[in-house]
């Protein structure tokens, strides 16, 4: 059953991983919440009165309840990659490495990157927020990178589409060594995202 359920959940990483998490979320929580009702009720009904096991356990289940409606929220707020970027950029999903979707998260602010590209050691990224600081967004993955023993990225964070598709252009004809450090970009990148 675990199989089949993780066939419906959209990888991270792919487009439209954001919308699926949202919707995936909201099940869940409406699901665990009506467990908890569930049992309360079958206790309240069995016994008539509150004071019960089956009351304990129907609070115990609010935990998980409680922390998949935060996930959800939080889901709530993150936007994807639009269609129309998409249709721009998908082309290019067979040159590079790319993710749709990344959302990273900060103390102080949230980057909602909606296509990121990995060739060597360049990472390249745009954003769709008109509030997502690029040069902020850079900065945050930059140190996080550090933070994981990964110098010499060279990280660029774009809100035009036409530079970025420009980039992407240029980038897609340029001659780079394989980064011995790809798999572990990767893995942090999508450790770090929602």
């Amino acid at each position: 059953m675990m199989t089949s359920i993780n066939k419906l959940l959209t990888p991270k990483g792919a487009y439209g991983y954001l919308e699926n998490r949202k919707i995936y979320t909201a099940l869940r929580t409406v699901l665990f919440f009506l467990l908890c009702v569930g049992i309360y009720l079958a206790g309240y009904l069995t016994t008539g009165t509150n004071r019960n096991l089956l009351t304990v356990v129907a609070i115990l289940g609010c935990l998980p309840a409680c922390k998949s409606a935060v996930n959800f929220i939080i889901f709530i707020k993150a936007k994807g990659c639009s269609n129309t970027l998409w249709d721009k950029v998908h082309d290019y999903d067979e040159v590079f490495e790319s993710m749709y979707d990344m959302y990273f998260t900060s103390y102080q602010k949230n980057y909602p990157i909606s296509h990121l590209v990995l060739k060597g050691n360049i990472l390249c990224g745009i954003t769709e927020d008109s509030r997502c600081s690029c040069k902020d967004a850079e900065s945050h993955l930059e140190q996080m990178l550090t933070q994981e023993g990964i110098k010499n990225v060279t990280i660029n964070i774009f809100s035009d589409e036409e530079k970025y598709i420009d980039r992407l252009s240029r980038l897609k004809d340029l001659e780079v060594d394989i980064s011995k450090n790809k798999e572990d970009i990767l893995h942090l990148l999508y450790a770090v995202s929602l």
